[in-house]
């Protein structure tokens, strides 16, 4: 039978609790049990009451403050792991909260399903080595124990008189060989890491006449020259008088325990999964860096990297490929930097570069360079040709910063950059980028605020059959509604909310109004007018997806025929072999399926063809120019071409001017949309003039009559 886990989350804020149970209910379902309160008071009481299996506890809550949180959480549950919740500026409160013995960290600007996922599955991964490890210890322990310490002892003069069993295994001398002889034949003793001879520990109990520790460290070369780490204590043997005899050393076999106390510690401080040093240790690395750069007047550079399209990989081949795909990087980037560097997986898919003793930041670009160069070399991973690349941000000391916080937060700043521009590049960071961190960290928490609050609405642009001008359906084009910010442009808010993974809950709420405002149409007597609804990569991918969209059908009671699924090719094509399998599902349940921005990516022909797909929408940037650019012309007439021998609708986006209409007329183009005929209108706006029952234009006249 699994064993149930009980985590606990303490945070009074309503987002992270959401983020918190949406995690739960996606992984490894039925293998834990997530329960979320508001207070510490709260949480200390239901410590008492059950057992947890770990914490989940923000710094800032209503009856508690800072570290005063972890220590409390500590004294009720001290053998329950802790991982503290910390405001955007509390990194260096977070720190001190592991120095403090919580096991990590997580940061409201990086708060979501997949934080809390990688948190959860880290904490896992740590917990089952641990308890492999302590497990080992354990029957280490009990062997020693059931076998006995080694006893040997000697006279006044260093003679030895006796040996148990134990030590005759131990040092390899039997006890009647061994009698007789100076200690230091039988029991040859060197500090392991020096490798020098440790003091006599017989002259130290007979000179002090006490009980003395064997030095630490200490290493016994038995008398084949084999080593075995010891430890244990010397004392002195008195006779009746009280006088001193000779002395006698208890010593047993370490070696297994210490290999096992090193192995924990080399735990404490490297990732599990590719064995690389972690958060913790690049620090001390990145300030040592520091100070050695600093007596020798040379510099250092943190590359802060992060991966383009991993959660994809993970989301269609799963964890354990994207695993393998983690240490094929690690071993890349080690191939990439000098054995003085330092390379340290940050967890999920971000690792950092740490470039000691160099001359100017030129050297950096150079490595950056070659370490996008070799990751752009595929990636074979179980029978998968993976293509990946990586957005790389860099920071430099003295000029960026004089700590490893400062540099590691200003690396992350510019990598950020990238992953706004082209990705797949490298940037140096620049105290102007700090300025456009704090306004996108500032959208999101609105943006967070946004979805409780549901400030959303839809607009609709509609399509229009181009031979007899009618609407032939609408697309829903998502808006922000602000108190604060007013109308935000979705290029302001859906990158950010992409990154942040609040597409999710904003896509499927997209949906289900969609879906809603359709159904409403048709129960106001309207002709069905199918709504389309574009889908990023993220949902596309989520494991939820399918059964979201048939539960909101359903809820809605909207003909599935009436909802059109609008996907970039781009996204279709990233892993080419799963989208075909999750478009023959959606189009089972019965909604149309469109590739959107069609030309702007790359397509295969052979898989366009297998896509059961109803519809290609030409990107509005091939159409702008259709009247006067030769090329965009081909380009347009040959798709049109394709669609139809391919029996698939052709709908032109971006239409503005007559020329554009007169074009795709004479061309056979089926459908399209753009300014020419209606901006994005709001529901009542489309309902006017789906009431009018008339073509929104003459198709042979091309004279517009949209308001």
């Amino acid at each position: 039978m699994t064993e149930i886990r009980n985590l606990l989350l303490i945070d009074n804020n309503p987002a992270h609790a959401d983020a918190f149970r949406e995690t739960l209910a996606n992984i490894d379902k039925g293998q834990f049990h997530e329960e979320c309160l508001q207070t510490l008071s709260q949480g200390v009481e239901r410590l008492r009451e059950k057992t947890i299996w770990a914490i989940f506890a923000n710094l800032s809550l209503p009856d508690s403050q800072g570290l005063n949180t972890l220590e409390k959480l500590m004294q009720a549950a001290p053998d329950t792991p802790i991982l503290v919740v910390g405001g955007i500026e509390d990194e260096e409160l977070c720190n001190e909260a592991l120095a403090h013995g919580a096991k990590d960290y997580l940061l409201e600007g990086h708060i979501d399903v997949y934080s809390f996922d990688r948190a959860i599955r880290n904490m896992l991964e740590r917990r089952t080595a641990e308890e492999v490890l302590f497990a080992e210890k354990e029957r280490a322990s009990v062997t020693l124990n059931s076998i006995g310490d080694a006893v040997l002892s000697t006279d006044m003069a260093g003679r030895v008189t006796y040996l148990n069993v134990v030590a005759e295994r131990i040092t390899g001398w039997k006890c009647v060989e061994a009698l007789g002889r100076p200690l230091h034949e039988v029991f040859q003793i060197i500090d392991g890491t020096t490798r020098k001879p440790t003091p006599d520990p017989m002259e130290e109990a007979i000179g002090e006449n006490k009980t003395v520790k064997l030095t630490p460290n200490c290493t016994l070369i038995r008398r084949d020259g084999s080593e075995f780490s010891i430890e244990d204590s010397a004392a002195p043997i008195h006779d009746r008088s009280g006088s001193i005899t000779g002395a006698v050393i208890v010593f047993h076999d370490v070696t297994e325990s210490r290999v096992i106390t090193e192995q924990m510690s080399h735990l404490a401080q490297h990732d599990i999964l590719t064995d690389l040093p972690n958060r913790l240790l690049l620090k001390d690395r990145i300030n040592r860096a520091i100070v050695a750069a600093r007596r020798n007047n040379t510099r250092v550079a943190v590359l802060y990297l992060d991966l383009d399209g991993f959660k994809d990989i993970n989301d269609s081949l799963g964890h354990a490929t994207g695993d393998r795909v983690l240490q094929s990087i690690a071993n890349r980037l080690l191939s990439c930097v000098r054995s003085s560097d330092t390379i340290s997986r940050q967890g999920g898919d971000e690792f950092v570069v740490l470039l000691s003793e160099i001359k100017q930041p030129f050297d950096a670009g150079i490595t950056a360079r070659k370490i996008l160069t070799a990751l752009d070399e595929p990636f074979s991973i179980e029978g998968h040709e993976l293509q990946l690349t990586a957005s790389v941000g860099l920071s430099t000391y003295p000029d960026d910063g004089g700590d490893a916080e400062i540099l590691l937060k200003h690396a992350d700043t510019a990598m950020y950059e990238v992953k706004k521009g082209q990705h797949h590049n490298f940037l140096f960071f620049n105290h102007d980028m700090n300025d456009r961190t704090i306004k996108r960290k500032s959208i999101e928490a609105d943006l967070r605020g946004a979805v409780r609050r549901k400030e959303f609405v839809l607009h609709y642009q509609p399509k229009i059959n181009l031979r007899t001008g009618s609407i032939t359906g609408a697309e829903a084009l998502i808006r922000w509604l602000s108190p604060d910010r007013g109308l935000v442009p979705p290029l302001e808010f859906i990158p950010i909310a992409e990154e942040s993974g609040l597409i999710l809950p904003i896509g499927q709420w997209v949906i289900r109004e969609a879906c809603t405002q359709a159904q409403q149409w048709v129960d106001a007597g309207f002709r069905a007018t199918p709504v389309a609804v574009n889908v990023s990569s993220m949902e596309f991918r989520s494991e939820g997806f399918l059964e979201s969209l048939r539960a909101i059908l359903q809820e809605t009671r909207l003909d599935p025929h009436l909802l059109e699924l609008e996907l970039t090719e781009s996204v279709l094509m990233q892993h080419a072999e799963s989208s075909v399998s999750a478009l023959t599902t959606l189009k089972s349940i019965g909604v149309r399926l469109a590739v959107d921005d069609f030309g702007t990516g790359y397509s295969s022909l052979s898989y366009l063809k297998r896509f059961p797909i109803n519809s290609l929408k030409i990107d509005q940037s091939f159409v702008r120019d259709i009247a006067t650019d030769a090329d965009d012309a081909t380009i347009v007439s040959a798709v049109i071409s394709m669609a139809r021998s391919l029996r698939l609708c052709v709908i032109a986006e971006g239409v503005e001017t007559e020329e554009q209409i007169a074009f795709l007329h004479s061309h056979a183009c089926d459908e399209a949309q753009g300014y020419y005929f209606s901006k994005p209108i709001v529901s009542d706006q489309l309902v006017r003039l789906l009431e009018t029952g008339t073509a929104m234009f003459a198709p042979h006249a091309f004279v517009s009559v949209a308001s």
